[in-house]
């Protein structure tokens, strides 16, 4: 069954909190899909090249052969590199075929008060889907809570 978790960011900004959550997606030895909007695409290319002093995370724009690559940026709902689990960034909508994941992780700006709205239609449609969905929030110390489901 697909999960799909909440990822609301107050304290640390995605470009933060994304290379850490698909270093541990990597160690399980999951391939990922993140899908953004087309400005932010380049953005995270560079992020995840330099990111860590002592490594970087083997991925690739789908424009420039990322299909192969354990980690593929996309800017649509497709799935090019087989992935389990997608990374969906900039309100982009919950993925027709989201059974075939293990796991979705939806990530907004907790800041913003569209995305928020935004992250709450998305919520109330992963619902009316039977989409099993967790909230996940930093706490002070920035460790990730889970606070509902």
């Amino acid at each position: 069954m697909t999960e799909l978790l909440f990822y609301h960011l107050q304290r640390a900004p995605l470009e933060k909190v994304l290379p850490g959550l698909l270093e541990r997606s990597l160690e399980r030895g999951w391939r990922c899909a993140v899908e953004a909007s087309p400005e932010r695409l380049r953005a995270l290319d560079d992020i995840l090249w330099t990111y860590s002093d002592d490594g970087f995370l083997p991925h690739g724009l789908e424009a420039d052969d990322g299909a192969n690559q354990p980690i593929v940026l996309v800017g649509h709902s497709g799935n090019p590199n087989g992935a389990t689990v997608r990374f969906l960034l900039d309100g982009v909508a919950l993925p027709d075929d989201a059974a075939s994941y293990q796991r979705l992780v939806y990530m907004f700006d907790g800041n913003d008060s569209e995305a928020t709205e935004t992250a709450r239609v998305r919520w109330r449609e992963a619902k009316a889907r039977a989409i099993e969905a967790t909230y996940w929030q930093q706490n002070e110390t920035g460790r990730w809570e889970k606070k509902g489901g």
